[in-house]
């Protein structure tokens, strides 16, 4: 029988994986799930690495480093604002709010949020996370409030964003209960009146 070199025994019993694509979508999986648990700061290359299955030094190989991981796992959100604003004309004017609400909670609350919970956890660390957000809701509130025809549509824009940025604050980052383990319908019908009020309604 050939003897089994050391290196090989002991990349078999790490998990490595390949130095292939499959390697780059761990990665990029992984690192969404630590940002998104610990934010920029707090996450380190070699946490990542681990959770992907793949030794540290692959991250610099297919992304340059750990801020190169950031922008590839966080800073490239998954779709557009544009397109979600198209998706949610899809009702009644009256009821924008609920179904904002409603997305976002259920999206962020599912895996297609761990982008969105990455950028909120680092905002305070990288200035890219916050000009990301700023974008994404910039765009999202502008172009639905056009659409609506609503007077002061920059102020609305602010405090629409504030809204569900702290939604998302308090949900996932600092966990506040109840509203942490609330049910998706009791923060719609606790939210989306406010909100509501913010689209179209009274603001002065």
């Amino acid at each position: 029988m050939d003897p089994v070199s050391t290196e090989d025994t002991t990349a078999r019993r790490r998990g490595r994986r390949p130095a292939g694509q499959d390697t780059r979508t761990a990665l990029l999986d992984a690192a969404r799930a630590v940002f998104a648990e610990n934010g920029y700061e707090r996450a380190t290359v070699r946490t990542i690495a681990a959770r992907a299955g793949v030794d540290a030094a692959m991250v610099n190989h297919w992304f340059g480093g750990k801020e190169g991981l950031f922008a590839q796992a966080v800073l490239q959100l998954p779709f557009s604002p544009l397109e979600l604003v198209e998706a949610l004309r899809d009702g009644p004017d009256e009821q924008f709010g609920e179904r904002i609400v409603r997305t976002f909670v259920t999206r962020w609350d599912g895996a297609g949020g761990t982008v969105f919970r990455a950028l909120i956890r680092s905002v305070a660390d990288r200035e890219e996370a916050a000009a990301v957000l700023h974008d994404f809701f910039g765009k999202f509130f502008t172009e639905l409030i056009r659409g609506l025809g609503s007077d002061r549509a920059q102020l609305r824009v602010t405090l629409c964003a504030s809204q569900v940025v702290g939604v998302g604050m308090v949900r996932y980052i600092v966990r506040f209960e109840p509203m942490a383990s609330a049910e998706v319908e009791t923060l719609v019908a606790a939210i989306a009146p406010n909100l509501q009020r913010y689209l179209t309604g009274e603001i002065d």
